[in-house]
């Protein structure tokens, strides 16, 4: 099974728990965000861009962890879009609340989770 994270450079570390936790399942991450750096250029985004818009074309799950950033919102756009199976880390329950929630984390397609890491890597792997 293919699968992208998506998040923002804070949570850098979850990420690659997450990541790492799904390869030892198995899985396969498309590309590694966490290994660059943040971009300097207008072409520096434009590389990134093209590698982390490919990486959710090519997988079969995104991983979407709040807080996220508009790099990590616009990734969950694309993977609705693509109509890649979604799911929605929120930690903190900012997902459900009505002041921090967004439209489009309730549809149909985008699985919200709660709990622990260790929670939703078994949820994700279930499904």
């Amino acid at each position: 099974m293919n699968f992208y994270v998506a998040s923002s450079f804070q949570n850098k570390v979850i990420v690659r728990t997450v990541s790492q936790q799904l390869k030892q399942l198995g899985w396969h991450l498309t590309y590694d965000w966490t290994q660059t750096e943040r971009a300097n250029s207008h072409e520096d985004l434009r590389k990134i861009g093209t590698l982390e818009k490919k990486a959710i074309a090519d997988s079969d799950v995104v991983v979407v962890l709040l807080p996220g950033g508009k790099g990590s919102h616009i990734e969950l756009g694309l993977a609705i879009a693509w109509q890649k199976r979604t799911f929605l880390y929120s930690p903190n329950k900012e997902a459900m609340d009505m002041q921090t929630t967004s439209t489009f984390y309730h549809l149909p397609e985008v699985q919200i989770c709660e709990g622990s890491i260790e929670e939703l890597i078994s949820t994700i792997h279930k499904n």
